[in-house]
């Protein structure tokens, strides 16, 4: 059996971006249909659309919070508040080793959301450099705080 990170790496080795890589590490956890773990996270990778804010794979961190911890229709507001400890202990820890959790700061100004920066990005190989290391950090970090 291959373990969450060994899955989110081979996701991620696929093209699958990092909020994804993440979230489908987890979806048998969280019983959730991969199909849907993957179209869940898709608009989170690059920061959110490319917009380089959070990165893709903390934020695929923080949909797998939600999932296990998350505040339902019955559950009370100790849900929200385990959630929302949870979602700052990701962040700290993910900032603690990589600097910050900002896309844009991780790729050092690469704009992504140019031509000129996806050539840079893949020219430089800042996918296996940068963001691959992300992917496994945030699935440590998880196995770790849930």
């Amino acid at each position: 059996m291959n373990s969450k990170l060994d899955i989110a790496v081979a996701k991620f080795q696929e093209g699958f971006n990092y909020s994804q890589s993440v979230m489908y590490s987890f979806s048998d956890e969280l019983h959730i249909e991969k199909e849907t773990a993957l179209k869940l996270a898709c608009g989170f990778g690059a920061g959110m659309g490319r917009k380089e804010e959070v990165c893709g794979a903390v934020t695929g961190g923080i949909i797998v919070i939600g999932c296990k911890h998350g505040r339902g229709e019955k559950d009370d507001l100790a849900a929200t508040e385990l959630t929302y400890s949870k979602t700052r202990e990701l962040m700290d820890q993910f900032a603690l080793k990589h600097g910050t959790f900002s896309c844009r700061k991780l790729l050092a100004g690469c704009d992504i959301a140019t031509e000129e920066g996806k050539k840079y990005f893949n020219q430089n190989n800042l996918r296996n450099t940068i963001c691959l290391p992300c992917v496994q950090s945030v699935v440590e970090i998880l196995e770790h705080i849930m």
